[in-house]
């Protein structure tokens, strides 16, 4: 994804800068109203001592709102804010269950939220599906450009809802608490209020034994777990590996991201002015990034997302969504977003502002109640 050439001393690909000046013209966030982590520890939904480790205060849960509902609500806002909705692509992201089985999402967002008969196509990739549907989106708006097709718009949207029985919110991925909530992201090859100044994508496949442990395959969904169970699949991956040479190629596939992301930028990490992470818990942000890259929270979107929780696909675009709504960040500013998704895949973008949008100045972060 985005333009690649050859590495003159690896002769491996790197990423490069979008081919043309890829630009975002909406985003917009819809989310369920909270729920308070300390009721769920009293109700015994989750472990005291896991909250405190997480420092989570609330998450976001959907009562009957679908999935792709909320991706096509948060979609009406971003294109609303956008300016059109003449799009010319259209990617749904997400983590978990979309509602039925063997059904399109994004067509469901198409007809709900646009209208139009452009290809509607759903993205895997888990957490890291919204960044995977980014590059994707980058590529097609690029091509269109060479290709003389100037004025493409890509709606790129993001939906989960974490239910049970199939997932525990609060223990199916200890360290990390799941909010409902969807996400949705305008890209243009003309206009915008801010641009993509680079992007990479890198894939550690060694890893991908982490969600799936000692399971053999099943013939359907929840064959041989009721609940997913994230913990107990890596804890058989990890038995019989080294967890160093584990740890240690997931931070290699996050560097060679985040570096050639910043070489296609033209930029160094001293340069980034705030950073979208995922929305994980304390413990596993300071580990994962903070202390690592040695980033302070206060230069990211902790404090708003320790209310939401993990959105799934959606976390980069919703904090971003934030940080432009509450009018965090002003032009001039570079902006970084990272992700990691199952697989493992490893994704950075660089994000430059060059305008505060008019919806900045009223409009805090849509559906925030």
């Amino acid at each position: 994804m985005t333009e690649e050439h050859l590495d003159p001393a690896s002769g491996a690909p790197s990423a490069q800068a979008p081919g043309q000046d890829i630009r975002i013209a909406g985003c917009g966030v819809w989310l369920p109203p909270r729920a308070p982590v300390a009721q769920a520890v009293a109700a015994g939904l989750c472990d005291e001592a896991l909250a405190t480790a997480t420092a989570m205060v609330s998450v976001a849960v959907a009562q009957d709102e679908p999935a792709p509902e909320m991706a096509a609500r948060a979609a009406r806002t971003a294109l609303a804010r956008g300016g059109s909705d003449d799009v010319s692509l259209i990617l749904h992201a997400s983590f978990f269950y979309q509602g039925h089985d063997l059904w399109a999402p994004a067509s469901y967002v198409q007809r709900v939220a646009v209208g139009n008969n452009c290809p509607a196509i759903e993205v895997g990739q888990v957490s890291n599906g919204g960044m995977a549907a980014l590059g994707l989106a980058v590529d097609h708006l690029s091509a269109g450009r060479r290709a003389g097709a100037a004025g493409r718009r890509v709606l790129v949207t993001t939906g989960d809802a974490f239910r049970p029985p199939g997932f525990d919110r609060w223990r199916s991925d200890p360290g990390t608490f799941y909010g409902d909530g969807g996400t949705a992201l305008v890209l243009s090859s003309q206009e915008g209020f801010a641009r993509i100044r680079g992007l990479a994508t890198v894939s550690a496949p060694e890893l991908e034994g982490m969600h799936r442990g000692d399971d053999p395959f099943g013939s359907a969904p929840f064959s041989h777990r009721p609940v997913v169970d994230l913990e107990a699949c890596k804890k058989d991956f990890l038995a019989s590996r080294r967890v160093t040479q584990v740890i240690a190629a997931s931070a290699a596939a996050q560097d060679a991201a985040l570096g050639q992301a910043l070489a296609a930028a033209g930029a160094e990490l001293a340069d980034i002015d705030r950073f979208v992470l995922p929305h994980m818990g304390r413990k596993r942000l300071r580990a994962g990034f903070l202390n690592r890259l040695g980033i302070g929270e206060d230069r990211t979107t902790w404090e708003w997302s320790r209310g939401v929780g993990h959105l799934g696909a959606g976390d980069q675009i919703a904090g971003f969504d934030h940080l432009v709504g509450s009018g965090s960040v002003g032009p001039g500013d570079l902006v970084l977003w990272m992700s990691v998704g199952a697989g493992f895949t490893y994704s950075c973008a660089v994000v430059e502002m060059l305008e505060r949008p008019g919806w900045a100045a009223t409009a805090g972060t849509a559906g925030a109640t």
